[in-house]
């Protein structure tokens, strides 16, 4: 069965699907401030470009080690870089 918003169980939220999927990769989960500034960087990437820039454009800002909130205003930066 599923919810109205995805295929997991009905009432699995987004925090208690990050939080069990954070336990089994071994990685804390997000706060509501890191998800938040990666809901926003997801965003930038998709309105920038294709919907698919925005969870790779995340990836990379993990894979750099760069915090949620600075790849955000980079990425802010970047959006406004090329509106010329």
């Amino acid at each position: 069965m599923s919810d109205e918003t995805g295929s997991g169980p009905p009432g699995t939220t987004a925090q208690e699907w990050l939080a069990g999927f954070a336990a089994v990769i071994g990685a804390p989960a997000p706060d509501a401030v890191v998800t938040d500034a990666l809901l926003n960087l997801a965003g930038a990437a998709a309105h920038d470009s294709e919907r698919i820039a925005a969870p790779i454009a995340c990836w990379m800002a993990g894979v750099a080690g760069v915090d949620p909130a600075e790849a955000l205003e980079r990425a802010r930066r970047y959006v406004e870089s090329r509106a010329g």
